[in-house]
């Protein structure tokens, strides 16, 4: 779980906050007592916890192919849809 942070402190000591970040800490900023955002390691593996789902794999299991246009364009057509 993300370890909370005031606005302000994270702003002081931004360069330290990045480096712990890159390091695999996460930190949840607060603006007026309300969360605004999560700091992380972009390559972390928060979904775990919950945090990130993965809704489209664009790799095709792994081989970087890619999709074509068209295929996702009806891949998100049909997620949006699934939601109603």
């Amino acid at each position: 779980m993300p370890k909370d942070i005031s606005i302000k402190e994270f702003r002081n000591n931004l360069a330290k906050y990045a480096s712990l970040a890159e390091a695999g800490q996460a930190f949840r900023v607060i603006r007026r007592s309300k969360p605004s955002f999560i700091v992380m390691n972009i390559d972390s593996d928060m979904d775990k916890d919950g945090l990130w789902e993965t809704v489209i794999d664009f790799t095709e299991e792994g081989k970087k192919d890619g999709i074509s246009a068209g295929d996702l364009i009806e891949t998100i057509d049909s997620i949006c849809n699934d939601d109603e």
